[in-house]
């Protein structure tokens, strides 16, 4: 992965609207929090090929940046991506990692199920 281009990224971002794409988002602080120390909470959300149809979507921020996609009734956002890619299959990935290099936020879409 690179860090985020947001010209690029918001391209990428573009080239999904007013279709349905696969989506795959999560956040997670996971095994990083409690195992350290036990009075940190562990959280996390996921979802993982839920079909969905936006109208518009952004990227803005500075490193680190944030994603939001515009629905019919609502948004799906990610706050904190560091880094993204467009893998062979045409998917774009995008992903926010720690200063330890671990894991915290992923957003990706796909025209085909994760």
């Amino acid at each position: 992965m690179e860090l985020i281009q947001q010209e690029i990224v918001q391209q990428a971002i573009n080239s999904y609207a007013n279709q349905d794409v696969y989506l795959h988002l999560e956040t997670t602080n996971g095994a990083y929090a409690s195992h350290n120390d036990d009075k940190k909470m562990t959280v996390g959300a996921y979802i993982r090929n839920g079909l969905v149809q936006f109208t518009s979507g952004s990227i803005a921020g500075e490193h680190p940046y944030r994603a939001g996609l515009k629905l019919a009734f609502g948004w799906i956002y990610a706050e904190g991506l560091t880094h993204y890619e467009i893998d062979d299959l045409g998917r774009l990935l995008l992903a926010g990692y720690d200063d330890e290099g671990r894991l915290a936020v992923a957003l990706e879409l796909s025209h085909k199920p994760f």
